[in-house]
């Protein structure tokens, strides 16, 4: 669904006109569940300055811009009866379940439980933490290029306020003809130091599964969900027996100030004569600061963002980030490409963000440079 700007407009001002609204609508008690309902509705605008390649989604049209619905999510969730939790997600826009699980509290802790269903698979901190409040528009090239996201499975977690691990067995996603391929995942943290305002996170995950009719792509767009255009791409891989990425993360509080990274290594087996396994890599850091005082909390390993604690002023965030990808390796040339990418951010009462971001890539792939800039922005409302 795209959308014109005249359109876009119209719905920045609606929001900005709207009431503000319960960040969470209790709907009722039903056989022992206390049912709720929660959405979030994201509008987004990219304006390309490309470079070799035209980034823009529309095609060779002329056009350096481009603006789209991005999501539209629509989400139901239970606690209870007893120590059961549940969760039932859709976006309607990408047509696809998101969350769709069970989940039971061992002894009604819930730090211990075995969950069952879809659900964001123990990899990647910036992929379990939640997408409304994520610091920048587009998430950082590894975890759209070698996370695991969301897949059905069985999961067990054991941990308390200062660590945890997560083991998960899994599958294809839920909706028809997305992720496939079966493995298992596992991911370890640990906090030494965990008050509000104050922690001090230090991760680890391993992921290893089977990919998909022996054949994988891996590819990276240029820090722009809207481009056409990957600027990293190992092509298509038709040998491929199993993949494995493994993981290190850390995180950093302190008052208004954060700084969180990752890193990752992605190692395919290839299994015909003459071709070689390959490995890809790269990583992250980022650093946001909440201008208008604000902290962060943390919870089963990711942090969480409170929001405003003026609703009315709002809270303000600025952030900086680093990010690199390398998809060379043997004769596989995907390419590489480092990216700084500078935000502000803006919750608007319990229910709105805006976010303002500007990119600056620098690429190669097979000897040709390609070194774009991108204007972003976006509009949130949730509930």
């Amino acid at each position: 669904m795209k959308l014109s700007r005249n359109t876009l407009a119209i719905a920045m001002l609606a929001a900005l006109a709207a009431p503000a609204a319960h960040a969470e609508i209790a709907i009722d008690v039903i056989g022992g569940s206390e049912v709720s309902f929660e959405g979030l509705v994201q509008a987004d605008y990219n304006d390309f300055s490309s470079d070799v390649a035209n980034l823009n989604g529309d095609g060779h049209d002329g056009s350096d811009s481009d603006n789209e619905l991005r999501r539209a999510e629509l989400i139901l969730k239970g606690k209870g009866p007893g120590n059961f939790e549940w969760v039932l997600g859709y976006d309607a826009k990408a047509d696809k379940y998101l969350d769709a699980n069970i989940k039971y509290k061992i002894g009604g802790n819930g730090n211990h439980y075995l969950q069952v269903g879809q659900y964001k698979q123990p990899n990647s901190m910036e992929e379990l933490s939640s997408t409304k409040n994520n610091d920048f528009i587009a998430k950082a090239s590894i975890t759209n290029t070698f996370a695991v996201a969301r897949r059905t499975g069985v999961a067990y977690g054991l941990g308390d306020s200062n660590w945890g691990v997560t083991a998960s067995y899994f599958g294809r996603e839920l909706t028809r003809n997305l992720a496939h391929g079966s493995g298992y995942g596992l991911r370890g943290t640990w906090a030494p130091i965990s008050e509000k305002g104050n922690v001090l996170h230090l991760g680890l995950s391993y992921a290893d599964y089977d990919t998909d009719a022996d054949t994988l792509r891996l590819r990276a767009r240029p820090m722009a969900d809207l481009a056409s255009v990957r600027l990293v791409d190992t092509g298509t891989m038709t040998d491929t027996d199993r993949v494995s990425t493994t993981g290190f993360e850390a995180l950093w509080i302190r008052g208004p100030f954060k700084l969180q990274g990752e890193y990752m290594k992605s190692d395919v087996q290839r299994y015909r004569a003459g071709s070689s396994d390959f490995s890809g890599t790269g990583g992250y850091i980022t650093g946001v600061w909440n201008v208008t005082g604000e902290t962060w909390g943390y919870k089963g390993g990711v942090p969480t963002t409170s929001g405003p604690s003026d609703t009315a002023k709002g809270m303000w965030q600025v952030g900086l980030r680093y990010d690199t990808i390398d998809l060379d390796d043997g004769n596989v040339l995907g390419g590489q490409m480092d990216s700084v990418t500078a935000g502000v951010n803006y919750y608007w009462r319990s229910n709105f963000k805006f976010m303002l971001n500007y990119v600056k890539v620098d690429s190669e792939r097979r000897n040709v440079e390609d070194n774009p800039s991108i204007t972003e922005a976006r509009v949130q409302f949730f509930w």
